[in-house]
């Protein structure tokens, strides 16, 4: 066991409030994240319009507040009109951005109508890949105008009366991507979203809209990118956005655990960049920064289970994409990457676990209506998203650190803090691999404790993953002592997540 770690947190060293939109998730028309996925008429569960009522119970479970729809890549080549009116008129389509046939069973309508029985809110996105500012203005007086237009009135027709009042909305999807069908410049971009958020400020003032900046940290075009894409648009949209994915090296845990070391430098540069350029939104304040994809993501094994994919005269319905098995470490980064998130709440407007169900999700089905059940990555979300609340407190730490070939030397014990009143919640990512280390905590006087701990179960090991059989990754109770100093005492196993939540004294 290691020296003791001291953890000091200061309730009246408040920063940012945390958003509630920071627990967002995704839902792209990728893989079987939509179709046998939320949706799979027939299933025992399934409502009239086909989704799933076990899978909907998970998603309410998992405490998300905000879903992006419908991509993701797939935008990039979706036409809007052909998911809404009669199913049975909708056209079958090639989905290019994932080589497999759209059939749009699942459309605006349907997903906003789901979207709300799981208490999320829409983060609609617009195509400027094919598309352009015509479609998007199209879409946004569909969605949001009353009445008395074409539009509008083809809504009500479809069965929608009232507007369905859609806030937030992406301008289009990683733009400096090669990868991405309608790929751009960052002129070519900037132009082309001032001129849609132009147009659809003229629309409905009261949309917020995100800029897409750039796929990862690692773009050659990354930083240029952001300055000329916020200098076009900066007084037109209200966000920027940033996309992180982390994998682990097997050569080197160390720094996969230290992602969010990674994901905070990512955010800290985007933010410098806000900054230079004097970005503001229509409202005069800094543009906020959408961390509108993020996620443990091992890209270098792509697992695709239905092969072969690209360039075959194959075009599947919902193909098996990317379903990633999580382990506890996956988890423990999960968790250490949402600690990142919440303590950068002062420049970090939204974030989005991408994706919500089966596509490197926290949520899977069995193929063909099997069982629904919970990854390891999805217990470190919940229990976030259920109790950060409040103040943003940044705790002060004495202990270990661990070297990392990536990051250098980082706190062993990864640390956030949120004070919501009288209750205050403390969030511990332990990234050390062998040791166990004793944490002395000091929050004051306290009236009550509660602590909870993701870690490896008893007989496993850290590649344990949870299946449709068995979720042996689960929250367990973690033995906290009040000394006669009022300091909070327990042992920390190595490779953990945990989360203390304690009523302060008044």
């Amino acid at each position: 066991m290691t020296s003791p770690t001291r953890i000091v947190v200061d309730r009246d060293a408040l920063g940012a409030v945390v958003p509630r939109r920071l627990f967002g998730t995704f839902v792209e028309h990728m893989g079987r994240c939509v179709y046998d996925g939320i949706h799979s008429p027939g299933h025992e569960t399934a409502d009239a319009a086909g989704f799933r009522g076990d899978v909907l119970a998970l998603v309410r479970e998992l405490g998300a507040t905000v879903a992006r729809y419908p991509g993701g890549n797939f935008v990039s080549g979706y036409r809007w009109e052909d998911g809404v009116g009669p199913r049975d008129e909708r056209p079958a389509r090639l989905d290019a951005a994932w080589h497999s046939t759209e059939t749009n069973q699942v459309g605006l309508h349907e997903f906003a109508d789901w979207a709300d029985a799981a208490g999320l809110e829409v983060m609609e996105a617009v195509n400027l890949g094919t598309r352009g500012v015509a479609e998007a203005a199209d879409l946004l007086e569909y969605a949001n105008h009353p009445s008395g237009t074409a539009l509008s009135d083809r809504r009500r027709d479809n069965g929608r009366e009232d507007p369905f009042g859609i806030r937030l909305w992406c301008l289009g999807n990683e733009m400096d991507g090669p990868w991405q069908i309608g790929h751009k410049t960052a002129e070519e971009y900037g132009r082309l979203a001032a001129e849609t958020a132009r147009m659809m400020r003229f629309i409905d003032p009261t949309v917020e809209l995100v800029a897409a900046g750039s796929s990862n940290h690692e773009m050659p075009t990354f930083g240029e990118w952001e300055r000329t894409v916020l200098r076009h648009t900066a007084g037109l949209v209200d966000h920027i956005s940033v996309h992180a994915y982390y994998e682990e090296d097997p050569t080197d845990p160390a720094s996969f655990l230290a992602s969010g070391a990674a994901l905070d430098r990512y955010i800290g540069e985007v933010a410098d960049i806000i900054d230079e350029v004097g970005a503001t939104t229509p409202d005069g304040h800094p543009i906020g920064i959408s961390v509108d994809e993020w996620n443990v993501w091992n890209q270098t094994r792509w697992n695709e289970v239905d092969k072969p994919r690209v360039f075959t005269g194959d075009w599947p319905i919902a193909p098996r994409l990317i379903e990633d098995d999580y382990t506890v470490t996956d988890a423990v980064v999960v968790g250490s990457l949402l600690i990142t998130l919440i303590r950068r709440s002062d420049r970090v407007s939204m974030a989005n676990l991408a994706q919500l169900v089966n596509v490197i999700a926290p949520i899977r089905t069995e193929p063909g209506g099997g069982a629904a059940w919970r990854q390891s990555t999805f217990h470190p979300f919940k229990l976030t998203a259920e109790a950060a609340s409040g103040r943003v407190v940044e705790p002060r730490v004495e202990g270990a650190t661990i070297e990392t070939a990536r990051h250098g030397a980082v706190d062993a014990i990864d640390t956030v803090a949120t004070v919501d009143g009288r209750d205050v919640t403390v969030f511990l990512a332990h990234r050390d691999l062998e040791a166990s280390t004793e944490i002395e905590l000091d929050l004051g006087v306290v009236e009550g404790i509660e602590a909870i701990v993701v870690t490896i179960p008893e007989g496993g090991d850290r590649h344990t993953t949870n299946s449709a059989g068995a979720e042996p990754v689960a929250p367990v109770a973690l033995d906290v002592r009040v000394g006669e100093d009022g300091i909070l005492r327990f042992t920390l196993p190595a490779l953990a997540w945990a989360r203390l939540r304690a009523r302060l004294a008044g």
